[in-house]
């Protein structure tokens, strides 16, 4: 039975979560065990469900309790569901939910890569992509547009803080993704995966998104680079090719995400 808990001007030790920790607190917040991440908006909020994640507290409007929330609220088990007014929350914990629901959830531990990609034949590569809205965005393409798994270097943003999440529309949820072992040395690690590596860099040798050799490759690892220069100059010389996307009218580069988008159709299997 939910357990459903009016809120007052007192913030508890499980409303801090919502209203004071930050993400990278949230994180650590049973350390050494894994931590809780928050998902936002019914639809986000229902696609962690379906993935399995437990969920350990929600707030949200007390209208969405018999309105958008009122088939996700069982799902919940015995989590707390706090609820109040729109002005109340925004008091509160300051900050205005925009979009109805917040859920935290306790986090599950992440496979290595190489268990991750075992039957993969498309994966997407982030090397410190560090804004959250283009984490999620790529992630969100790369569900849509047929990788098979998405794999991080360790200074990329996290894909389950919340705008990351939101943004992917909880795809985030729907496509396996991890961690790389390292920030530099992984090509040498997706090569031993079996992968051929494709990093989609503006070079004097690189080759088109179309040409046919890399349509024909049986397991591609496409890799992205940070968003403001790309690739560092070391991993692009550690791939086996280099990739680019034809410009035209002068313009000489797409924010990652946008380029992530065009890759993925264009080299799916």
């Amino acid at each position: 039975m939910s357990n459903i808990i009016e809120i007052n001007n007192n913030i508890t030790d499980v409303l801090q979560i919502f209203a004071l920790l930050s993400e990278p607190q949230l994180l650590h917040y049973f350390e050494p065990q894994p931590g809780l991440f928050i998902a936002e908006s019914p639809k986000v909020i229902e696609r962690a469900l379906n993935a399995g994640y437990e969920p350990y507290a929600l707030l949200m409007e007390r209208r969405d309790v018999d309105g958008q929330m009122k088939e996700l609220i069982p799902r919940c088990g015995e989590a707390p569901v706090y609820i109040a007014d729109f002005d109340a929350i925004t008091e509160i914990t300051g900050f205005k939910l925009i979009r109805g629901a917040l859920c935290a959830f306790r986090r599950a531990p992440l496979p290595p890569a190489e268990e991750l990609c075992r039957e993969a034949k498309r994966v997407a590569v982030l090397e410190n992509v560090v804004n959250p809205t283009n984490i999620g965005a790529i992630i969100r393409s790369a569900a849509a547009l047929g990788m098979d798994a998405v794999l991080l270097t360790p200074s990329c943003c996290d894909p389950l803080y919340r705008r990351s999440s939101r943004v992917s529309m909880g795809t985030v949820f729907q496509i396996p993704w991890t961690y790389l072992s390292s920030d530099t040395d992984y090509p040498q690690q997706l090569r031993d995966m079996g992968f051929i590596t494709a990093a989609m860099a503006l070079t004097d040798d690189s080759v088109s998104i179309d040409a046919p050799q890399l349509k024909q490759v049986e397991r591609l690892a496409i890799v992205l680079g940070t968003e403001g220069e790309g690739l560092a100059e070391k991993t692009i010389a550690a791939c086996d090719h280099t990739v680019k996307i034809p410009m035209y009218h002068g313009v000489d580069s797409l924010n990652v995400a946008a380029a992530s988008a065009v890759a993925f159709w264009q080299l799916r299997k």
